[in-house]
């Protein structure tokens, strides 16, 4: 698998940006505003988005690494139709012989 950990590094971005996505409309309307009443000025409007950047990766590593992605994944299960019909299924009703 070549590009695995830049599709990890990808992923807790994503996760983060979309766990910001309502705050994410609040900075933009500031950041107008800021670049209009500045002069057109925008380093500071910069700053701030590589700041949010930065805040969407930790966010999302953190809800890698603290495992809340696998309860989002269980919440999802509980309501897909296939996976109660999987979980319902022979298979995973007989019990699996006991490892020596």
């Amino acid at each position: 698998m070549r590009f695995y950990k830049f599709a990890l590094l990808k992923a807790y971005f994503d996760k983060g940006y979309s766990l910001l996505s309502y705050p994410k409309y609040i900075l933009v309307l500031m950041g107008f505003g800021d670049v209009l009443s500045s002069g057109g000025e925008s380093r500071r409007v910069i700053i701030i988005g590589l700041i949010f950047g930065l805040v969407c990766f930790l966010l999302g590593l953190f809800w890698f690494k603290a495992h809340v992605i696998d309860a989002e994944v269980e919440v999802q299960n509980r309501v897909n139709p296939f996976v109660g019909e999987v979980r319902n299924s022979k298979i995973f009703k007989e019990k699996a012989p006991l490892k020596k």
